[in-house]
Order: C-alpha cells, then structure tokens, then sequence
C-alpha cells in the first residue's frame, strides 16, 4: 500500500524577484534544504537557469512563472493557476522591490514615483492577497523585505522611502490582523547591500559601485541567510523585525570607507 505522503513536502516557497541578488540567494539557500520552491520574476530566461541551479542544489520542487507584481491581474491568474494546480503556497518572500532616481522631491519624475509605488507597496499587497487564503491553510510565514529607509528618511529618497515605511505598517498591521491563525510576518530591513538595487536607482553601474567603494556592503547571501534563519524559527516564535546593517554603516548616511573601514581592512 502506498503511504500517504506528508503534507509539509507538498507546500511551497513563493518568492517575487527572485531573478537576481536577494531573491535569487534565498533561493539557492531553500534548494539546499530541499524545499519545493515557486519562484517568480519579469525576467523568465534568468529564471529557467536558477531553476536549474536548485534543482542541483537538491530542491524538491522548483516551478518558475513570468511575473510583474506591479499588474494585479498577472497576480490574480497566477494564483488561480496555483489554485488549480492543488499547490499549496505556506511561505511568501515578498522581495520584488525597487528604487528609482535620487534627485530632491521637486525633481523627480511621476512614473518613477508610480512605479516605486505600484512594485514596493502594491506589489505586497497585490501578492500577499492572493496567496493568503494557502498561507493561513498552512500556517505559514510571510517575509516582507523591507529596508532601513523604512525607519529614516533621506534627502533624494522621499518616495521610496513612503514606500519602506509602508511596507513596515503592512508588516505591523498585517500581523495584527492574522492573530489566531498561526501565520508569522516578519520584515526584514537591511541597510546597504550589494545587489542590482543601485543599477536600477542610478542607471549607470559605474556609479552605482561608487556606492560601495572602499567599504563592506552586505551581500546578497547574507539577507538570504536571515531570511532562513527567520524561517527555521519554531512556530511559536515569530521574528516580527529585523534590522541588519553592515559593520561600516552606523545609520543612514552614516558609512564609513577607506583605511577606517571594517570591509577594507578585512580586504587588504
């Protein structure tokens, strides 16, 4: 007779922007633990080959869906096409996210503010929905990627700070709303990390690594790690907020480089 299969090998790891730095190292840390993995991004040909690098890393399960959490309806048949499959979603990495720009307020540009609005803040909410009626099935986890930006403002960054500030009340109120079902939401807010963030901020990837010179940003890898780490909790325990600087950044603003730098002299 053939033995009923656990229920907690069939449920699934969603994750938006896992085509490159946080989402993809998230990822790669789950396939090692041979998790079953839904992962979703705008760009499918990065996505075919990280779905490769999992299922060699010993994921179960890794199914990849061309997805822009800024487009409520691209969200909704993808849950509904989940919702059909019998997938069962128990953990939500809410990690698609960007900036744009860093002029001052009275200079910047009204699609950049849209589409920081629409991918950081709708994206959440847009996502979190559709899955949340799996999430609560399963008592699973929701992981939003928040930032340090959501806890200080910046000049240039007044937009996409509101944004971080909003993804740290939906966190907040998020939990408050799901007390009884089991569900844990955690936010996690790193300060500077080296990923494609300040490519898409800047434009230009000579000075977006002007950003990290002579220092030691964190790295991809090491937000991943967090994010397992929140995830491996017992669930009794809920990681309700994470802030997580690297050693030469005190604050926002606050970074110190060169022969004074932590990163630096671990370098040389």
């Amino acid at each position: 007779m053939k033995k009923p299969q656990n229920k907690a090998q069939n449920t699934y790891t969603f994750i938006t922007g896992a085509s490159s730095g946080i989402g993809q190292a998230t990822a790669f840390e789950l396939a090692k633990k041979k998790s079953c993995l839904i992962l979703t991004a705008r760009r499918i040909d990065r996505l075919k080959k990280i779905q490769k690098q999992c299922i060699d890393l010993g994921a179960k399960d890794v199914l990849i869906f061309k997805l822009d959490v800024q487009k409520n309806a691209e969200v909704a048949k993808l849950a509904s096409e989940i919702k059909k499959k019998k997938l069962q979603v128990k953990n939500l990495v809410n990690n698609a996210g960007l900036a744009k720009g860093v002029e001052l307020f009275q200079n910047s540009k009204a699609e950049d503010w849209n589409e920081m609005l629409d991918t950081n803040v709708k994206g959440v909410l847009n996502v979190t929905r559709e899955l949340l009626p799996s999430i609560i099935q399963n008592k699973g986890h929701i992981i939003n990627m928040g930032s340090v930006a959501g806890r200080l403002v910046y000049e240039g960054g007044t937009v996409y700070c509101a944004t971080k500030f909003a993804v740290r009340a939906i966190s907040d109120a998020l939990r408050m709303d799901l007390k009884g079902t089991g569900v844990r939401v955690s936010n996690i807010e790193p300060g500077m990390v080296n990923t494609e963030f300040s490519v898409v901020r800047l434009g230009n990837q000579q000075k977006a690594e002007a950003v990290y010179s002579d220092m030691m940003p964190l790295t991809a890898m090491d937000i991943a790690n967090t994010i397992l780490w929140c995830l491996a909790q017992p669930p009794h325990v809920n990681i309700s907020e994470l802030v997580i600087y690297p050693t030469d950044q005190a604050s926002v603003g606050q970074v110190v480089r060169g022969e004074r730098s932590v990163g630096y002299l671990t370098k040389n």
